[in-house]
């Protein structure tokens, strides 16, 4: 599964363009709101010094203009070291949608690419991004991979683990590199959580982790391929392949077993698309062994009406809980703790963890940011933390065993189960 043992955390101040030594350097440091306020967008770019905007280095492609990618648009807006080059996705609606959305915040004129052949291999292209539907990734990297251009492939890797598994043998051969859009291990109480636990061992050795999601039911998709089973993967899959890449980052061992329960109860029991009912499980539990002793359990539930996300961590020196919640109904600011409690007032410690405004308002509350950050690093020949392939795989592993446990109702041996799905390759 790799090894996190030397887990480097980014620095917020090198994102914002500081130095990467943890301290930042005016004559670096960028005046964002001073440099995007009203009242000093009459500079021109001559009498811009202090206030002076990058100047993008490398161009890349937005494939899948849906909610995400538009997301993904804004956030290489917001970085300001790539710019969107142009854009690809079947739907002319949503190419249009995502169009009008980049000129209310970019004067750069987007490429509209007739077909995803175009899309890949256009020569002035630096990198491809992809954002399409969970079933259509596979067909979508095949035929983006024959470009040699770096790819970040929005999560999960696949719908089905031969096709994850599949990405993975290519992705060892291919000329650049594939980073997977797991990007909340950049969410930043995971970033602490991780910080506490790699970096300063203040819990010690970890025995459990506990990890739930509360929060509304999936929204719209185009073609509604996110109410299926077949189309998403499943909701474990789909959804929570971000929670089981966390797990496997702290847990440093590979899971043996799975059990999970689980089902359907509340959303969309009376949804139809083209004459077939939706599939899709609304909640589960799912609990995972690991084979160096470590125990961690799953929760999820769809039909909140506000988002909760909570970690506790525990060892044998100490705990950690953080709470991420933000509600549906406002713009209030999400609120996110982490606590640290040692069983003594010294090292015990609560931290509110937040990026700065509009990194946390730019998405998924400010992973994505720095999910870019990431991906323009590789870019540049720097090595980082993001998601490779092979990670995408495990975090899908665990995902699809518990979705097996729930139709089964039976606990999954993941060594069986990866034996069954040809797999034993990527047992340690």
């Amino acid at each position: 599964m790799g090894d996190f043992s030397n887990l480097v955390m980014l620095r917020l101040d090198r994102a914002l363009g500081g130095p990467s030594n943890g301290y930042l350097s005016m004559s670096a440091s960028r005046l964002r709101f001073y440099e995007r306020s009203p009242g000093h967008q009459h500079l021109s770019d001559s009498d811009r010094y202090l206030l002076k905007r990058p100047m993008p280095s490398k161009r890349v492609v937005i494939i899948g203009t849906g909610t995400v990618g538009q997301e993904h648009m804004y956030v290489a807006h917001l970085l300001g070291k790539m710019v969107v080059h142009g854009i690809y996705d079947t739907e002319p609606d949503s190419m249009d949608a995502a169009e009008r959305r980049y000129r209310s915040f970019s004067e750069q004129t987007l490429v509209r690419y007739k077909s995803l052949e175009e899309a890949c291999n256009d020569p002035e292209a630096d990198a491809l991004i992809i954002c399409t539907p969970n079933h259509t990734h596979f067909e979508v990297l095949n035929i983006a991979m024959e470009s040699g251009k770096p790819i970040l492939l929005e999560k999960p890797l696949a719908t089905t683990l031969s096709d994850a598994a599949a990405i993975v043998e290519a992705s060892e051969t291919y000329s650049s590199f594939i980073q997977v859009g797991l990007q909340y291990r950049y969410k930043a109480q995971y970033v602490e959580a991780l910080h506490e636990v790699k970096m300063r061992l203040s819990l010690g050795d970890i025995k459990t982790i506990s990890m739930s999601e509360y929060r509304p039911p999936f929204l719209d998709k185009v073609k509604q391929w996110n109410k299926f089973n077949e189309q998403s993967g499943g909701t474990l899959v789909e959804k929570c392949c971000h929670y089981f890449d966390l797990i496997n980052i702290i847990s440093e061992s590979t899971p043996v077993r799975v059990y999970a329960s689980g089902g359907q109860s509340v959303n969309f029991l009376d949804f139809k698309h083209k004459g077939l009912a939706a599939d899709i499980d609304d909640h589960a539990f799912v609990i995972v062994d690991y084979k160096n002793g470590l125990r961690a359990n799953f929760s999820l539930n769809m039909f909140c009406h506000d988002f909760t996300e909570e970690m506790v961590i525990v060892g044998d020196k100490g705990s950690l809980r953080s709470i991420e919640r933000v509600s549906a109904d406002n713009d209030d600011s999400p609120e996110a703790i982490v606590a640290i409690e040692l069983g003594d007032p010294i090292g015990s410690r609560r931290i509110e963890a937040s990026y700065p405004c509009e990194i946390r308002n730019s998405g998924h509350q400010g992973a994505t940011f720095f999910e870019h950050v990431a991906f323009f690093d590789q870019l540049t020949g720097k090595q980082v933390q993001s998601a490779t392939p092979l990670q995408g795989l495990w975090a899908m592993i665990v995902a699809a065993a518990a979705q097996n446990s729930i139709l089964t109702r039976q606990v999954v041996d993941i060594s069986s189960f990866m034996s069954d799905n040809n797999l034993s390759k990527y047992l340690e």
